[in-house]
C-alpha cells in the first residue's frame, strides 16, 4: 500500500483548487494512503474530503507574526517531526513556493514538483528529486490535475470533481443568499454602494442576508452594510468546516474573487461571480452547479450587469 503526501498549505482558493487532484488520485489508486499537510485553519476543511486519510497541519501564518517566541519554536519543531514521523513513497507539492518546498524537503520519501518555468518561485524546484514542465497558462485545478496525474501514473480525464457533498453538508432552513463582499486584495473589491443595492433587491425578493468576513476591517464593512440592509446579518468567526455547511445551505452566492467563491463553486451552490482586478481563466470558479463569471482583471461589472446575471440562474 502507497503512502502519499500532497503538500498545499494555502491560500483558501488554492486549497480548493487542488480538491479534484486528491479525487482523481483516489479512483485510480484506491488502495493508497492519502496525507496533505495544510495550514491549520484550512485543516478542517481538508478533512471534509473523503480521500483525506490524514492532515498534518502547519501554522506559517500564525508563526511568522512570533517567530523566535520559544512557544512558537516549540510548535514549528513539533510540526517538522510530524511532518518527518511517516515515510512516504511519493510526496507532492502542488504548492510551488520555497516555503512548501522545504517542508518537501524535510519529508522522508521521493519528491515531485514544478519545474522551474512552471511556478512563481523558481527557486523551489531545487528541492525536489522530480520536476516536471506544466505551463502557467492553464487553470489552477488543471495544474494540480496534471502534477498529481504525472507522479502517480495516468492522464486526468472528465471534470472536476471536488469531492464535497452538498447534500451532506446542507442544512434546511430559511431561503438566504451570501454576499461575499471581503477580499485581502482592494483591488478585487466591487463597490459598496452596490453590494448594498444588491442586497436591497434580494431581501425584496424574500432572501435573508448573509455576508461573512475574515479581518477586522472586513467585519467593520459588513457592519456597515448589514445597516443598510432588511433582513441581514454578519455571523461570528466560524472554522472552516462550519463555513462550508454555511455556504452549502445557501440558495445562491454572489461574491469576488476570493476563497469563499470556490467554495461555493466546488460545493455546485447557484453562484455569480464577480471579477474586478483578477484573471478568471486561471483562478476562475469551477464546478458543476450554475454559474455566471462576470468581469475581468481592470474591468468590473455594473450593478446593472450582476443583477442580470442573478436572475438568471435557476434557484
Amino acid at each position: 500500500m502507497a503512502d502519499i503526501l500532497f503538500i498545499k498549505t494555502s491560500s483558501l482558493g488554492d486549497v480548493i483548487h487542488h480538491m479534484p487532484a486528491l479525487t482523481e488520485a483516489r479512483a485510480q489508486r484506491p488502495d493508497a494512503r492519502f496525507a496533505w499537510l495544510a495550514e491549520e485553519a484550512f485543516a478542517p476543511l481538508v478533512r471534509l474530503h473523503p480521500a483525506v486519510d490524514r492532515v498534518v497541519p502547519v501554522a506559517w501564518r500564525r508563526w511568522r507574526k512570533s517567530l523566535w517566541s520559544p512557544a512558537t519554536l516549540g510548535e514549528i519543531g513539533a510540526s517538522i517531526r510530524a511532518v518527518r514521523a511517516e515515510r512516504y513513497d511519493e510526496i507532492i507539492d502542488t504548492q510551488g513556493l520555497v516555503r512548501s518546498a522545504a517542508m518537501a524537503r524535510l519529508a522522508h520519501g521521493r519528491r515531485h514538483g514544478y519545474d522551474r518555468a512552471s511556478i512563481r518561485e523558481p527557486l523551489a524546484s531545487a528541492f525536489y528529486d522530480v520536476r516536471y514542465r506544466v505551463s502557467r497558462e492553464l487553470h489552477a485545478v488543471e495544474r494540480n490535475r496534471i502534477l498529481t496525474g504525472r507522479v502517480l501514473g495516468y492522464q486526468p480525464q472528465g471534470a472536476p470533481d471536488f469531492g464535497l457533498d452538498r447534500s451532506r453538508l446542507r442544512r434546511e432552513g430559511p431561503r438566504y443568499a451570501v454576499l461575499l463582499h471581503a477580499t485581502a486584495r482592494p483591488e478585487k473589491e466591487w463597490p459598496e454602494a452596490n453590494w448594498v443595492a444588491l442586497g436591497t433587491a434580494l431581501a425584496g425578493e424574500g432572501y435573508d442576508l448573509v455576508l461573512p468576513w475574515g479581518s477586522f476591517a472586513e467585519k467593520a464593512r459588513a457592519d456597515r452594510m448589514a445597516a443598510s440592509l432588511p433582513r441581514a446579518r454578519v455571523p461570528e468567526r466560524q472554522p472552516l468546516d462550519s463555513v462550508a455547511r454555511l455556504m452549502a445551505s445557501a440558495e445562491l452566492v454572489v461574491g469576488v474573487d476570493t476563497g469563499l467563491m470556490h467554495l461555493a463553486a466546488a460545493l455546485s451552490v447557484p453562484l455569480v461571480a464577480i471579477f474586478t482586478g483578477s484573471k478568471p481563466h486561471l483562478t476562475g470558479p469551477v464546478g458543476s452547479g450554475p454559474m455566471e463569471v462576470l468581469g475581468a482583471h481592470g474591468a468590473p461589472p455594473s450593478l446593472d450587469e450582476v443583477r442580470e446575471a442573478v436572475s438568471k440562474l435557476p434557484r
